[in-house]
Order: C-alpha cells, then structure tokens, then sequence
C-alpha cells in the first residue's frame, strides 16, 4: 500500500475557495484525521480524494501514480458515508457482497462471513437493515467497504448519527477494526474527541487551509495558533507582553505578574502575546501555598459547576477576565465556594505563547454576548 499524497490541491466553487493549496503526505496504513468545523473545506477534500469532485487544480497520488483523472469506480478507494447507504431491500450478507457480486465473483461466502466476523456481527447476515440498530448499522457499511480490498477507506463523518455512548464505543471499535486491517484510514469529523481518540496524526483544517498538522497530543498541548488552541479542547488565553529572555525561558509580564514560557513553546513572533493554558494544567490554590518555580495568577472564583469526573471553575482575575479551570473529583479536596480568593499555579512547562494580532475568538462557537466580551477582555 503506497502513501497518498495530496500535492497543491485546490477547488473552487465560482468565487468560493473551498480547499486552498492543500499539500498533505498520509503515511501508508496510518489513521489520518481532517478534522474542522462545518464549511472548512475538510469533507471537500475528502470528495477529491475519492473522485467524486475533481480539483480545480493539484494532484491525488497513491505512491507515484497520479490517480486525480480516475472515475471513483477506478480508484483503489472506497467511501464509508455518515447515511451508510445501505441498500434496504438486501439482507446484511448480500450487501456486504454486493462489491464482490459486481466483479462476477461466485465463491464469496467465505470472504463475507469473514469479513462480518471482523465487525463483530457474525450470524447476523440473514437481517435486513431495516432490523439493526445505528451501530450495526454502521458497521455493514464498514464490511461493505473493506471486502473490496481498497488501499485507501474514506470516512465520512461515519459516527455523526450515533447517540453519544455509541459513538464512544464505534471510535474504539473503528481504531481496532484499523489496526486489524491494516489499511490506510482517512476520517473526515468536527468531533475533537473522535478525532484525538483513534487518529495517529490529525489535519486540523480552517477556511480551506491545514493550520497545523501532528499527532493529537502535539496538537493539544503545543498548539501553533489560536484557532487550534480553541478549536481542540478549552484553552485560558491571557494577553502578555514579552519582556526578556533568561537561559531557555522567555520572560513575560501579564497585567504585573511575571510568566515564564520555555522558549521553544513560543510561536509569537513579536512582543504582544497570547499568553494560553489548558485548565486542567492548573491547580487552584490557597495564597500561603507556593511552589518554587510555577507560574501564578491571582482571582476570585466566581462559579463552580460539577460536571462529574472534574468540577469546573470560573475565577476573575483583578483585570476583570475569567479564567477556566477543571479540578479533578478525586475526593480528597473540598469544592472551592464561589467569592473565595484563591491563587492559580502551573507549570512553565504548560504554557504556550500565540500571536496576539489572532482573533482570540478563532475556532469558538460563541454567542455575540460572549464574543463581546473576549474581544474586549482588558489586556
């Protein structure tokens, strides 16, 4: 199975530039994520990989053949769709055939029931789809797709109509059936969770462009821009200036206090900063309790929500931003009451240094009030 490579692709739809230049390098029996919201060009570059839009220019390579002129039946390529589009009038056995059945294969029995076996849905061939639940569903349209052996399965937000356990459990599911299998896997999803959960590397798309590209840990904890730092899980962006440099460390001064940042976790290129922390990398503390060598910024909690495995904190800084933080419900800790002064404290080593000429809103989903009030957060 040769890499696919996705060399200047383009497409343009009139005066709309959905997929802008994308160049991409998908290692042979990886599981590659495009991950971004609606509209970024992901499920686009999805359709030009399978052949079903053709690129207004650039290329799709499997190794060193240029398969960008090939009908989809012609590619070596199969797409697994969020609708399934499983035939209704054929039982579960005839529609995972149905591929092999097409290239006038007469002995399949064994391909198939192999197949079912691999999606765990063994003696259920006789069923029409109509009889299966969604993730049963789901997974005849998987077997479906791997019995004709492509080099490449395309999937196409495949979990979407999945309630919230079931998706959970299909993302496991889906990793094994991979690993298994052994194929390449390119998964289309705006889910960062599904996402981080069964990819090697992710893509994470925006207005058409790959803004970063690594594995998902990478992504999370060193994020290079301010869309992916919102956009993949919950970041504390604070503005800072930089003020000098100490060994390895890049000093900083937010509102006062000093933050250190190691320098290679800096992506600024200037002196006005995005200062960012996870909130789960914070720990909320009392004003006597200190660590040498941590970063700290003073607050006042201003509302605590339990959300089971973590509360979650609102704390007020003096220059009036709320910062977030989750605080893990292990029981040893009493909740922190709102109206109570506290201090939080974390690791330099936490931190992450972003452009502030970004919009600190990129790649929230937020009311007006609260882009209101992020656009305005006194630096």
């Amino acid at each position: 199975m040769p890499d696919l490579h996705l060399s200047q692709l383009t497409k343009r739809y009139g005066e709309v530039l959905a997929v802008d230049d994308v160049d991409l390098t998908i290692p042979e029996g990886s599981f590659f994520a495009l991950l971004g919201p609606s509209g970024c060009g992901k499920t686009t570059t999805l359709r030009m990989v399978a052949g079903l839009d053709a690129p207004t220019s650039g290329q799709v390579r499997l190794g060193d053949e240029n398969i960008t002129p090939l009908k989809p039946y012609r590619r070596p390529v199969n797409t697994v769709f969020q609708n399934y589009a499983l035939f209704p009038h054929l039982d579960v056995f005839e529609n995972v055939a149905f591929g092999l059945r097409r290239q006038g294969r007469k002995h399949i029995r064994q391909e198939v029931d192999e197949m079912l076996s691999l999606v765990e849905l063994s003696g259920m061939g006789g069923r029409k789809p109509g009889q299966l639940s969604g993730g049963q569903q789901q997974r005849v349209a998987l077997a479906r797709a791997l019995i004709n052996r492509p080099q490449v399965l395309l999937l196409d937000e495949p979990l979407g109509a999945l309630d919230l356990k079931l998706r959970r459990q299909m993302q496991i599911e889906l990793k094994r059936i991979q690993t298994e299998v052994g194929l390449t896997f390119v998964h289309v999803t705006h889910d960062q969770e599904e996402a981080m959960t069964m990819a090697d590397t992710i893509a994470v798309m925006n207005a058409g462009k790959v803004e970063q590209l690594g594995p998902p840990a990478e992504l999370y904890d060193a994020p290079a821009t301010v869309f992916v730092a919102n956009f993949l899980g919950q970041s504390n962006l604070v503005r800072g200036q930089v003020t000098g440099r100490s060994g390895e460390d890049v000093l900083l001064d937010v509102n006062g206090r000093k933050v250190v940042v190691p320098a290679q976790r800096n992506r600024a290129s200037g002196t006005e900063v995005f200062v960012g922390v996870r909130p789960e990398k914070i720990r909320m503390s009392s004003t006597q309790d200190s660590r040498s060598g941590e970063n700290a910024l003073d607050g006042v909690v201003t509302d605590a929500s339990f959300i089971g495995v973590s509360t979650q904190y609102l704390v007020r800084t003096p220059w009036d931003q709320e910062l977030m933080v989750f605080a893990q419900n292990a029981g040893g800790d009493a909740p922190v009451a709102p109206g109570t002064q506290v201090v939080l404290r974390w690791d330099p080593a936490h931190t992450f240094c972003l452009d502030a000429d970004e919009d600190i809103t990129a790649g929230l989903i937020l009311d007006d009030e609260a882009v209101d009030m992020a656009v305005t957060a006194p630096s």
